[in-house]
């Protein structure tokens, strides 16, 4: 007669916990929907970067004088190579204007620019990454005190039933582990997406500091040859 008064679809088990469960596994769900929420951020935002750096490597290899490619990009919400061009170019002006054009010298300031504009852009394509590594690594030890707390109320049921038996326990062990499930729900997208989307922006950022590199190379050479 137990077993007909409990039902155990996750609704019904929800309904049935108590309110520290029903926190963890409320905590768990919403962890799970903000982790998916920032995949899909991340991942459209990483397509737009890899278009934009294609689109700007086109521009930057068509031989087009650098201060029309400025022209192109300024007052344009610049992202990615594109901004870390625009760092450099205003770098280079504010040198030139204050007389300021000695070799050793714009070549360490456009390096300090060219650092920080790509520490920015690394930043950017970095964020939210860190909440992913979170869900991963705690998910499933918030999950598994839900799974505690339910097997303790499981246990707690039994010695106030005087009944050992699986219509008494059930419930209860059900309750808990659906808590266990919730938090793997939550971890498991949350550490594989870190790592593929980790992986991904590791490579983007790559490409802002060779990038770099290669423009800090080209100004200074320019400079040497006195076609500044």
């Amino acid at each position: 007669m137990e077993t007909s008064a409990h039902s155990f679809s996750m609704l019904a088990l929800f309904l049935q916990a108590d309110w520290i469960v029903k926190s963890i596994m409320i905590g768990l769900l919403l962890a799970s929907i903000w982790c998916w929420a920032i995949i899909a951020n991340r991942v459209s935002t990483y397509a737009k970067a890899r278009r934009d750096m294609a689109a700007f490597d086109r521009a930057f290899a068509s031989g087009k004088p650098l201060a029309e490619l400025r022209g192109d990009y300024a007052g344009t919400d610049a992202s990615g190579l594109s901004a870390v061009f625009l760092a450099a170019m205003d770098e280079w002006d504010k040198s030139h204007a204050q007389q300021a054009a000695t070799s050793g010298g714009l070549q360490s300031r456009l390096e300090i620019a060219l650092d920080l504009a790509v520490n920015e852009q690394s930043a950017e394509l970095e964020k939210r990454l860190g909440v992913l590594a979170t869900i991963g690594s705690a998910g499933p030890f918030i999950g598994l005190f839900g799974t505690v707390w339910g097997i303790m109320n499981a246990f707690t049921a039994i010695a106030s039933a005087e009944n050992t038996s699986l219509a008494v326990v059930a419930p209860g062990i059900a309750e808990a582990l659906l808590a266990t499930a919730l938090g793997l729900l939550a971890a498991i997208p949350a550490v594989i997406a870190y790592n593929k989307l980790n992986a991904d922006a590791g490579k983007l950022i790559g490409r802002l500091e060779a990038f770099a590199d290669r423009l800090v190379a080209m100004l200074s050479r320019q400079l040497d040859a006195g076609k500044a």
